[in-house]
């Protein structure tokens, strides 16, 4: 591949912004703080004189600044070869666009790091020189890498269409959701190795032709099998901590929550829990936050009608609970599986009300 270059000079204000890296992209200046003229290199300096004056009359002639050849903003094909290059040593690892943005700047940054050179987030040519080096020419898959058609995290029609045509080859054994989770990363897998393909646990294009192709249209029974949410039942005894004021008393012992004001029951419904080694943790809490839309970000799913009582742990509804029951558990949240009453139960509920967890 030939590669077009963009030549340009490494000014001391890009090497002190470079040197301020962080995660996240910065506005505004990025001069570092009690910088001072005395700190101008000579292609900066005001008066443009870079003749040295009468008292250092010895002083050095200054090197010609190195040239940049990529930087924030470019985007090209010759980016997208940076970023496949970086990618063969593991310092890139998302994937190629030809954009040079945070990722890329980051990525540049953390090569030059172990490479022992100047840490400028900026490709100069010494860079550029030392990662063609250690690195192949990138092939038309690494500069173009397939798209996924559904991955982890994805939360659609289609997705419930590939649980319910992966059930029919008995690869998925729960009700479709249409949440793309670790159930469906882990079923997907397993169609895969079946049919010969490589086991990504993510559906790229081949894999979906193979298995549209071995299974029928599913029916809208097998998308959305019907389901039955039982009456749910309050405790026997409720704790006494849930008989004075606004609470929401969840029994370990019976699975089931009830609302309850001034000791009065006012609904009740089946929950679920944390698994062993996500528990729901037992004690007194109070609601802190309410979130009716809310995604996580830790473990990206939905979480509707979220009542957040402690740090990460939360009261909200779970499609998974109403589609398969007891067959699953939560990270450490409070699933609900009646979405009507967990609805009516967010509209009801204040923050500041009480959460009693308890056996």
């Amino acid at each position: 591949m030939r590669t077009t270059v963009l030549r340009r000079t490494v000014t001391a204000g890009a090497v002190a912004a470079a040197l301020l890296l962080s995660g996240c992209s910065s506005e505004g200046s990025e001069e570092p703080s009690g910088s001072t003229g005395d700190s101008q290199s000579p292609a900066e300096s005001d008066d443009g004189n870079d003749e040295p004056n009468g008292e250092a009359e010895d002083e050095a002639p200054q090197e010609p600044a190195e040239q940049v050849l990529f930087a924030y903003g470019d985007e090209s094909d010759e980016v997208r070869e940076l970023q496949a290059r970086l990618a063969q040593l593991e310092f890139f690892t998302a994937q190629p666009t030809g954009f040079f943005g945070d990722i890329t700047l980051g990525s540049v940054s953390e090569y030059q790091r172990d490479q022992d050179l100047e840490v400028t987030g900026e490709v100069t040519e010494s860079t550029w020189d030392a990662l063609t080096g250690q690195t192949t020419t990138p092939t038309e898959e690494e500069m173009f890498p397939p798209q996924p058609v559904l991955d982890y995290g994805a939360n659609s029609e289609q997705v419930r269409e590939l649980q319910a045509r992966l059930a029919q080859l008995d690869h998925f054994t729960q009700n479709p959701t249409g949440y793309y989770g670790e159930v469906t990363t882990a079923a997907v897998s397993a169609y895969q190795a079946a049919a010969g393909l490589e086991e990504t646990g993510t559906v790229y294009q081949d894999t979906w032709d193979a298995l549209t192709a071995e299974t029928d249209t599913p029916t809208q029974d097998e998308m959305y099998p019907p389901l039955d949410v039982p009456e749910a039942e309050p405790a026997q005894v409720l704790d006494d901590r849930c008989l004075t004021g606004r609470v929401l008393c969840i029994s370990k012992t019976s699975s089931t929550l009830s609302w309850v004001i001034d000791g009065e029951v006012e609904m009740t419904m089946d929950v679920r829990f944390g698994a062993e080694e996500t528990p729901t943790r037992e004690g007194v809490f109070e609601v802190y936050w309410k979130s009716r839309n809310h995604h996580s970000t830790i473990y990206d799913s939905p979480m509707p009608y979220a009542m957040f009582f402690d740090g990460g742990q939360a009261v909200h509804y779970s499609e998974d609970f109403a589609a398969n029951g007891y067959n699953g558990a939560s990270h450490g949240c409070v699933n609900v599986r009646d979405e009507g009453a967990v609805s009516q139960l967010f509209d009801e509920v204040n923050e500041g009300d009480k959460v009693v967890v308890y056996w």
